[in-house]
């Protein structure tokens, strides 16, 4: 079984926590790197389209950025919701083995990551309107890459990624995969609200819960009862696992 999320925006600085490996896309996250550093700063801000100190920083960030030096592993890189609630940090080895074996982070920067490989702080979307080589956007750059590296050696995906992120890998699945959804939101008025705040806590949560207990099918996932939530046969499918909190 796969597991995929999302990166975060908020990312921390090198701990010096050692890294395992190199992202398998390098070779192409050093092109969008040099693409990035031809940009001017109104540029580049237009690119992010965020607010002028996200982007000063950033812009720095780029401009004396190295792919090889001063990483950290990505799963303690990034800073956001979800990840507060994966809390890597407390891991045992067994949970750490079990997240670098099915957990993959998808990025508009890197691709696909494992959770140690080593990054550095960036910023990019996989929504951002990339002009390079004629690509229209991150989605057209990545192409089938994206997919072909999440599906490596397990044809069984559990998705715990946003739309977004999500986007990257189903329009190229084949009658073979299994591809599951995790939906967590509340049932009102005969239909599932999703709240993106407790989304991502329930998507961190269920991480933890999977490494944890070293789950390895996807009825085990059924079980996943945290934060209130409870999975709901009902409103469930083969390719949605809807959860409804209490």
């Amino acid at each position: 079984m796969r597991i995929i999320i999302s990166p975060a925006k908020k990312m921390v600085e090198d701990d010096g926590l050692p890294w395992e490996a190199l992202p398998v896309y390098i070779n192409k996250a050093q092109e969008l790197k040099n693409y990035i550093q031809s940009l001017s700063p109104e540029e580049a801000k237009e690119l992010w389209q965020c607010n002028d100190k996200i982007a000063d920083l950033n812009y720095q960030r780029f401009s004396c950025m190295s792919l090889e030096k001063n990483l950290s592993p990505a799963i303690l890189s990034y800073d956001g919701i979800q990840y507060q609630h994966i809390a890597p940090g407390v891991f045992d080895t067994d949970s750490m083995e079990y997240i670098q074996q099915h957990l993959r982070i998808l990025s508009g920067f890197y691709g696909v990551l494992k959770p140690y490989d080593g990054i550095t702080p960036y910023r990019l979307e996989m929504q951002s309107k990339v002009n390079l080589y004629g690509y229209k956007d991150l989605y057209d750059f990545w192409g089938e890459d994206i997919y072909r590296e999440v599906i490596k050696n397990d044809n069984v995906i559990l998705d715990l990624a946003s739309k977004e992120y999500s986007k990257s890998v189903k329009p190229y699945l084949k009658p073979e995969d299994k591809y599951i959804t995790c939906i967590f939101g509340e049932y009102k008025n005969n239909k599932v609200i999703q709240k993106a705040t407790l989304a991502k806590m329930a998507r961190g949560e269920m991480v933890r819960y999977l490494a944890e207990r070293n789950i390895q099918s996807l009825d085990e996932v059924k079980d996943f009862n945290i934060l209130g939530f409870m999975f709901n046969s009902d409103l469930s499918s083969e390719s949605e696992y809807v959860f409804i909190k209490a």
